[in-house]
């Protein structure tokens, strides 16, 4: 039976890091066992503490450095590193980059997809803008005594860290954050209490299209009814580049952010984005990406590895509000984008008709479900763009993908772990030709992979 170490009492141990795990925690080993140690660099010899013991790991914290990487930098002030969404803040921007391509590389080694050893894999596209580029901040609210926090939650626990700064975050939408917590105080506003199941504010979602500079603001609450939030969503429509207010209710125990039912408050419906030429109308739900400046990278190199032509039909899957679909509607004759949100979908409908495309249609419903009933009705599978969830394409799309096999296939994928396990049942029919990697989470392990597939004779 294995105990955590302050059970046990031990004394801190000495560890040689030898590698980064796909988290950003350093990664060496104590008595033939992996140690993972959040914070730890490649290179460096460091003191910790083990903290927690299993069967085939252990996890340490870190003490003291005793012999530093020349990779290290120093860690932003004003923020607690126990937050996600900085776990390589400590790390300078060029081995980030380097870190990020050998992510890619060892989810191919641990799954070996067929002739994987030789896929091309670039070298990732760095950010223009590593600090201060992310355009929506979803902060928690909860009460710690008198005290009111907003922030993130603390890994794997249901604590808020308390967030006066964040260094990714950009400066308008946190200024909003903070003056909304002082709207919250004033009012005397309930906040969710989730363990008492008391109602209240529970997240507060700021939004900023970077084209316009609008704001669009949501309030996350417990329940429908709370008293004076038409008057709050009036103080916050006073606020700087605010231009609508929404409330969406959710439940105690739903693990998502949002819940189902979203209502306007005050405002526009939507806040208008634009990515190469094209306009996007964004609703609370309606997914975009985080960094819009190198959204526009990511998607111009998607489409370059298309090869699209005018006489082609592109299916572009998980489409959410039409984003790739409607930028390459100007190359082919035909766009058809296909999304399980009804939200999403009638956004990509507005921005067809806000963009006087005429060639693009979106259909609500499963990717695997959709598909092979284009593929039966006769519609050309001449190119494809597949953009999953962290979660992958799935056993039964990849099925749906082989029976139909399009010619020109993209698979833009957000974690090159469940990309690598895909790529196994893909590569029975197709060869990658090309793996580019792109950063649009500088300070984070996370990284976008465009992959070039083509079919095999």
């Amino acid at each position: 039976m294995y105990q955590k170490s302050h059970e046990r009492k031990r004394k801190p141990v000495i560890i040689t890091i030898k590698d980064l795990g796909i988290n950003g925690e350093g990664l060496g080993y104590y008595k033939k066992k992996i140690i993972f140690i959040k914070g730890a660099l490649p290179g460096e010899v460091v003191v910790a503490n083990i903290v927690d013991e299993k069967p085939h790991y252990m996890t340490g914290e870190l003490v003291r450095i005793k012999e530093k990487s020349a990779d290290r930098v120093d860690f932003p002030e004003g923020v607690s590193p126990e937050i996600g969404g900085l776990e390589l803040a400590h790390m300078n921007y060029d081995a980030q980059l380097k870190f990020k391509k050998n992510i890619v590389k060892e989810a191919l080694r641990r799954y070996h997809p067929r002739d994987w050893q030789n896929y091309k894999i670039k070298s990732t596209i760095p950010a223009p803008d590593q600090w201060h580029y992310r355009a929506k901040a979803s902060y928690q609210l909860q009460m710690q005594g008198r005290f009111m926090a907003q922030g993130l939650y603390k890994p794997e626990s249901h604590e808020v860290v308390d967030i006066p700064t964040m260094p990714t975050q950009n400066e308008a939408t946190q200024k909003v954050e903070r003056e909304i917590k002082k709207l919250l105080i004033e009012g005397r506003y309930p906040i969710a209490r989730i363990r008492q199941k008391r109602h209240g504010v529970k997240t507060v979602v700021v939004r900023q299209a970077q084209a316009t500079g609008e704001i669009q603001v949501t309030l996350i609450t417990t329940t429908l009814k709370i008293n004076g939030l038409s008057y709050l969503a009036k103080k916050i429509m006073e606020l700087p580049q605010v231009v609508s207010v929404f409330q969406n209710v959710t439940s105690f125990d739903n693990p998502l952010v949002w819940g189902e039912k979203t209502v306007k408050l005050a405002g526009k419906n939507q806040i208008m984005e634009q990515l190469l030429d094209v306009k996007f109308a964004l609703s609370p739900r309606a997914f975009f990406q985080l960094n819009p400046v190198q959204t526009e990278r990511l998607y111009a190199e998607a489409l370059k590895y298309l090869n699209l032509t005018s006489d082609m039909t592109l299916i572009d899957a998980y489409c959410g509000v039409g984003t790739i679909g409607l930028i390459a509607s100007r190359e082919v004759k035909h766009v058809i984008g296909i999304e399980s949100i009804p939200e999403a979908v009638e956004d990509a409908k507005h921005n067809a008709k806000l963009n006087h495309i005429r060639n693009a249609e979106f259909i609500t419903g499963n990717v695997d479900k959709i598909l092979p009933e284009l593929a039966a009705a006769g519609v050309p599978m001449d190119a494809l763009i597949v953009d999953p969830p962290r979660t992958g394409l799935g056993k039964k799309l990849i099925k749906t993908i082989l029976q139909v096999m399009p010619k020109n296939f993209v698979y833009i994928s957000c974690n090159p772990s469940t990309l690598a396990q895909d790529l196994v049942l893909l590569a029975n029919k197709y060869d990658v030709r090309l793996i580019q990697n792109i950063d649009m989470l500088p300070q984070t392990p996370r990284c976008e992979c465009i992959v070039k597939l083509v079919a095999r004779d």
